[in-house]
């Protein structure tokens, strides 16, 4: 918790502490915002025939037609690693969906070494931008890429339709307006009371060092809230995404990329 003291306010110790507590990256808040409203995402109803339907089977065709691969990403590069591992379709095991690297310890290094020199610049932007990207990635994952994220769970995860609109398109797209809105309100919770001539605050600053997120292959809402939730709030990730579902993680994971989230935030290690 930050005391400060406001008698004392003008003496020249009282400025140098602050100085030196604020010594990193700061920056002007010319307002208080408010956020956009939040609700949760509309499912659609694939009815035969709809477009809905149509662009979703498109998507499901696409991803089909041939074996994709996916590489390592570490701050923003993509690495191969000479290791390769295979994803395949559990309806059909004769289907390879993707080949894909396979961290070894020299990449995992590199990772945390990349992460933690990210985090100081992450952590030190103001949570108003952090949480326009993040609102940013919601909006491009219920519009431009639904139907491909839904088709990589569908194909790799074994989803039929409902099953991957109500977790890769809805849930995800809630868990991530649904953080912004839990984040703002936990930036929000502030000491009721301050002593006479002294204003009690408190700052929520994220953890230290980074996290590691190590996913599920079931769904594909919980494997993006590990990564994007703790990287909300200021940290970085290093996110392991299940061998089960590569492929869908990491078009979730580039949907956040073409969102804003910068190089070295979270670092994609299967």
């Amino acid at each position: 918790m930050l005391r400060i003291n406001r008698k004392l306010a003008a003496s020249t110790a009282l400025r140098s502490a602050s100085s030196r507590l604020y010594s990193g990256i700061r920056v002007p808040q010319l307002a208080t915002f408010r956020l956009p409203e939040i609700k949760n995402e509309p499912t659609k109803d694939y009815t035969p025939g709809s477009a809905e339907q149509e662009q979703l089977m498109a998507a499901v065709a696409e991803l089909s037609s041939k074996t994709h691969h996916i590489p390592l990403v570490i701050n923003g590069r993509e690495v191969r690693t000479g290791s390769v591992q295979e994803q395949v379709n559990p309806s059909r095991k004769s289907q390879v969906l993707c080949t894909y690297e396979n961290a070894g310890t020299k990449e995992i290094a590199e990772a945390i070494e990349g992460a933690l020199a990210a985090k100081s610049k992450w952590e030190s932007m103001p949570i108003y931008d952090r949480q326009a990207i993040f609102l940013r990635a919601a909006d491009l994952l219920a519009t431009k890429h639904r139907y491909r994220l839904m088709a990589a769970s569908m194909l790799g995860q074994g989803k039929n339709i409902w099953q991957a609109e109500i977790d890769a398109a809805t849930e995800t797209v809630d868990f991530l307006r649904f953080n912004v809105k839990y984040s703002s309100e936990i930036y929000a919770q502030q000491p009721p009371f301050s002593s006479p001539g002294v204003w009690n605050r408190v700052e929520y600053r994220p953890l230290e060092g980074f996290v590691y997120a190590v996913s599920p292959f079931n769904f594909t809402a919980i494997g993006v809230n590990l990564a994007a939730a703790p990287a909300l709030m200021g940290n970085t990730v290093l996110w392991k995404p299940s061998n089960g579902a590569v492929l869908s993680n990491y078009v979730a994971y580039d949907i956040m990329r073409e969102a804003g989230v910068p190089d070295g935030v979270i670092q994609f290690v299967p």
